[in-house]
């Protein structure tokens, strides 16, 4: 059984009051402005399969510690890209998960499914090796319910809109029948153009010919580029786009000129670019992306500071996702000024970054986003989108730069039964943390109260516009 009380500070004082904050916010409508989750599910709106593609299979947080543990991907659901057999039967998968469950034991993950299991399907045992079959069972019947279906669970779970993450190239076929449907739930791409920017990205070559056909535009030369990619935001937008993101290894931006970026592009697209040309023409086109956000309204994302696929073996063989992302150092003051020196002060621009570095929160992006208006701090993410990772975001950051220049938070999930536990998570340590702010006398009761609305659902309403 869960907690009620669960995240809330130790003393009782400070805890009766951040219960009270909390029961606030609780039932707050759900803003999910960044995620992965699969636009097909709402478009199809066909019941999840089975408990283990739903729990397990997606959900990288889950195998990663197994695989830490010497279980196999391929045990797990996960298929090789070389073809190789790999487990498709969900209830043994489901069986190898009960099995190690324990592993998970004091980490979000467990806490994230723990909450899905009671909340969302009314389990009451904990999940372990001699639980693993009546589990399934339950859920399965659950899952085979109409009133499981995801666009039931998306309202049941109270979200008032959830964004996807698509690549430039994605048609958003899915996006577009949802859209047609008599069904009111509000679910919108993101614009991530990363495999169109990227000159090491695989197939950069022939995604940019796609892109060409798609927009109709000379993606050989840098206009036709530049208007490709201007030609697919409006699409996005059109199709109910806020916002775009961009994943690079890291927050380099530059200004060049236009003859000096022109000859960049060629460069770079005949093949002869090197490492470091790679790297500045990523930069060149964050600070590209800036101006056309500056043009088109869209908020801009910078997700930097992840050593992606630093398995190769990994990633050869599973793919995208299955190679070991680690989180490694980052800079933003020099690596920021090129993009905030043209547009930082620019009202029209609203740029969220993110980090992997929590170095970096007091050091750097607290005082910038603590005096650059277009600059705004995304929320504690991925390794740090947990309890304690939040609890110091918001130690190292609210000196400095205050509640009103962060955005909230976002679940960045694939785990879609994640989704209101994971907000239910970030209230309760947001309310825990102001509760503590109220009892050393350095924020009010009623200031906390209205900022604890804020946090759950306010500013990120505001800084995605929606």
């Amino acid at each position: 059984m869960l907690d009620p009380d669960r995240l809330f500070p130790l003393e009782r004082a400070t805890r009766t009051l951040a219960r009270s904050l909390y029961e606030q916010v609780a039932e707050l409508a759900i803003i999910s402005p960044h995620g992965h989750t699969d636009p097909a599910w709402f478009a199809g709106n066909a019941g999840f399969p089975d408990p283990a593609q739903l729990f397990v299979t997606p959900d990288h947080y889950v195998f990663r510690m197994l695989f830490s543990q010497g279980v196999p991907l391929e045990n797990l659901g996960i298929a090789p890209r070389d073809g190789r057999a790999f487990e498709t039967d969900g209830r043994r998968i489901w069986r190898l998960f009960a099995q190690h469950y324990y592993l998970l034991r004091a980490t979000p993950s467990k806490m994230w499914i723990d909450h899905a299991l009671s909340d969302v399907f009314g389990v009451q045992d904990a999940l372990s090796a001699d639980s693993a079959d009546a589990i399934y069972d339950h859920l399965s019947s659950c899952l085979a319910d109409p009133s499981f279906r995801p666009r039931a669970l998306f309202d049941r779970f109270g979200i008032e809109t959830l964004a996807t993450t698509d690549a430039a190239l994605d048609p958003l076929t899915h996006h577009a029948t949802i859209a047609a449907s008599d069904w009111g739930g509000r679910i919108i791409p993101t614009y991530r153009p990363d495999a169109v920017i990227d000159p090491d990205a695989g197939d950069f070559s022939k995604n940019l010919t796609a892109l060409g056909k798609v927009t109709g535009e000379d993606t050989q030369t840098w206009r036709g580029y530049l208007k490709a990619h201007q030609k697919r935001r409006q699409h996005f937008i059109k199709m109910g786009a806020t916002a775009t993101d961009h994943g690079h290894p890291d927050a380099t931006t530059a200004d060049l000129g236009g003859a000096e970026a022109e000859a960049l592009f060629d460069k770079v697209i005949a093949g002869d670019g090197t490492a470091d040309d790679h790297r500045l023409f990523r930069a060149q086109m964050l600070t590209e992306m800036a101006q056309m956000s500056v043009e088109d309204g869209l908020v801009m994302q910078i997700h930097p500071g992840a050593d992606r696929n630093h398995s190769t073996k990994m990633f050869d063989t599973f793919g995208a996702d299955k190679g070991f992302d680690i989180p490694k150092a980052a800079e933003y003051t020099k690596a920021l000024r090129p993009l905030l020196n043209k547009f930082g002060t620019d009202p029209a621009l609203s740029l969220i970054v993110f980090t992997l570095d929590e170095a970096t929160y007091a050091r750097e992006l607290a005082p910038l986003a603590g005096v650059y208006p277009a600059l705004k701090i995304g929320p504690a993410w991925w390794f740090f989108d947990s309890p304690e990772g939040m609890r110091r975001y918001r130690e190292t950051t609210t000196e400095t730069a205050g509640f009103y220049n962060t955005v909230g938070f976002n679940d960045d999930t694939r785990a879609f039964c994640s989704i209101p536990a994971r907000h239910d998570v970030a209230r309760r340590v947001d309310c825990g943390y102001l509760a503590t702010l109220v009892e050393t006398g350095r924020l009010s009761h009623a200031d906390a109260a209205e900022v604890a609305v804020d946090l759950a659902y306010g500013l990120a309403k505001r800084a995605y516009k929606l």
